[in-house]
């Protein structure tokens, strides 16, 4: 593996913690992002999402590049705030 590969995926590594609350609509919902490498090299963006409180669901997507990896996180991230979602402080 390349250095420099190491340092883009920890600049991506992060995780991204977002929640939507809506009392009058009795919503609290969490969705999580974040990414790793697998075990065969390829980039993981792990999603997760559901009630908060509750266990969620969880879809891992890969990637070969890094670049697509952070342009499919960005593409996820910016819809959910669209819809109402935004930072939770690790909260979900």
């Amino acid at each position: 593996m390349h250095y420099s590969r190491d340092i883009h995926i920890m600049q991506i590594q992060d995780v991204i913690h977002l929640r939507r609350i809506d009392p009058a609509r009795n919503m609290a919902r969490f969705y999580r992002l974040s990414s790793a490498l697998s075990l065969f090299g390829d980039i993981c963006l792990v999603r997760e999402w559901g009630r908060i409180g509750r266990p969620g669901r969880m879809r891992i997507d890969l990637y070969e590049k890094v670049e697509e990896a952070a342009a499919a996180r960005l593409a996820l991230e910016r819809s959910k705030r669209r819809r109402g979602y935004c930072d939770a402080g690790g909260i979900g």
